[in-house]
């Protein structure tokens, strides 16, 4: 990921965990990360784990990954469309094709973004 995206590491957040509180402890490092990095959302299948009112005071709200990608479409549709065309095309072992990309989707719990790559499943 750091080749990819060379400042996406997140450090320095570690004094910070003990004094956060969430219902599992374990995930205090990822909002602790998130506010040093002062990220706005937090993307995870656990979002009952990260209460909103507890984010909220950090302005950061927990997002499961099919909404943010729903909202993705939203900001830049062809954006995503090629993004997706670009991890499929990635699959090697073994390869995908489009409609079993979209359906690997689907069973990984992402309704919305299958919904909205249906349209596009020729180009990707």
């Amino acid at each position: 990921m750091e080749e990819a995206v060379p400042d996406c590491l997140i450090t320095g957040y570690e004094a910070l965990t003990e004094a956060l509180t969430l219902p599992d402890p374990d995930d205090r490092h990822v909002l602790a990360a998130a506010i040093v990095g002062k990220c706005s959302a937090i993307i995870t299948r656990n979002v009952r784990d990260f209460p909103r009112a507890t984010l909220a005071s950090y302005d950061i709200e927990a997002m499961h990954p099919d909404d943010f990608i729903h909202h993705q479409v939203g900001l830049d549709r062809a954006a995503v469309i090629v993004s997706a065309r670009n991890c499929r095309m990635r699959l090697r072992n073994p390869p995908s094709s489009a409609e079993q990309y979209v359906e690997t989707l689907r069973r990984q719990g992402l309704p919305k973004t299958c919904a909205e790559l249906a349209e596009y499943v020729s180009i990707i």
